[in-house]
């Protein structure tokens, strides 16, 4: 998902620099892609709050009981809530990005159709 995010980032920045092929088509398409994002963004932020949720409860466990289990337990979930994390914050940052350049394109397009 990372590569095709920046992959498309790459291309949109490009045909807007250009400031060519700008069609109805390319805003289409770009809406599409926006949706997705947004998609995957808000599926990302459920499995993010849910493993933060459960790391947060397992480290009081891990006050209450004091055992091993419940400290490999609190490691494991604090293991996966970092790299969700960063990962939903990536999601996040670049689907701002493309809101941004959704705005330049559509600007683009309505100068060059006047």
């Amino acid at each position: 998902m990372k590569n095709e995010i920046r992959d498309y980032l790459e291309e949109v920045q490009l045909r807007i620099k250009s400031r060519e092929n700008i069609d109805a088509d390319f805003i289409g398409d770009m809406l599409t892609r926006i949706r997705f994002y947004q998609h995957e963004r808000l599926v990302h932020l459920i499995v993010t709050m849910t493993f933060a949720v459960m790391t947060v409860l397992s480290f009081f466990m891990l006050v209450t009981v004091q055992s091993l289990s419940a400290l490999l337990l609190a490691l494991l979930f604090l293991g996966l809530v970092i790299p969700y994390i960063y990962h939903y914050y990536f999601l996040e940052n670049n689907t701002q990005k493309l809101y941004k350049l959704y705005y330049e394109a559509l600007v683009i397009y309505r100068d060059t159709n006047k």
